[in-house]
């Protein structure tokens, strides 16, 4: 990928004044300028620099891509600048069949182009107008809804009836227990009497 080219030019102010004008339209502006050399570029970026030199030139051709509405512009553009027609903008099949490209050549003799590869964008179609929508039909009068019937009164919870008092069980009387005879108690020996 090229990040700038330059271009030897003899008459530094003339190729600025033109350059600065032709480029515009392709969004270029002068980005940086030093004694004798002019960056432009887009967005802050020179990618396109012209040098003085008191040495022959020899004719450069440099071809910038943009759109076909903005190659349009850069030829009328160059043309006003100061630029000649070298090829007016069009379609350049001998290429390829979409290559659009306009030229024009600087006034030290470089053949600048702008060119495009895209095909045209297509060109929208008019949205179709809308038919009219039918005529309503006229509403038969609507029959009110009939009342809602008011819910049946709810009947009274039955009283509930208290259990039953439970019988308590009798205890059973407990026997004593039977009382103990008392046993004589055993002699042991010889009675006396």
């Amino acid at each position: 990928m090229i990040d700038h080219i330059s271009l030897r030019v003899s008459d530094f102010d003339k190729a600025l004044a033109f350059y600065a004008a032709a480029l515009r339209p392709l969004g270029y502006e002068v980005v940086m300028t030093f004694p004798g050399a002019a960056g432009l570029g887009e967005h802050g970026k020179p990618d396109f620099w012209i040098t003085a030199t008191d040495k022959p030139t020899n004719p450069t051709h440099v071809a910038i891509a943009a759109e076909r509405p903005r190659v349009n512009a850069f030829y009328k553009a160059a043309l006003r600048a100061g630029g000649r027609d070298n090829g007016a903008p069009g379609l350049r099949e001998h290429y390829h069949p979409n290559y659009y490209g306009a030229f024009v050549l600087d006034p030290e003799g470089n053949n600048i182009e702008a060119c495009w590869h895209l095909p045209e964008a297509p060109k929208a179609k008019p949205a179709p107008k809308a038919k009219p929508a039918p005529k309503a039909k006229a509403k038969a009068k609507a029959k009110p809804a009939p009342k809602a019937k008011p819910a049946p009164k709810a009947k009274p919870a039955p009283k509930a009836k208290p259990a039953p008092k439970a019988k308590a069980k009798a205890k059973a009387k407990a026997k004593p227990a039977p009382k103990a005879k008392a046993r004589p108690a055993k002699k042991t020996g010889p009675k006396k009497r």
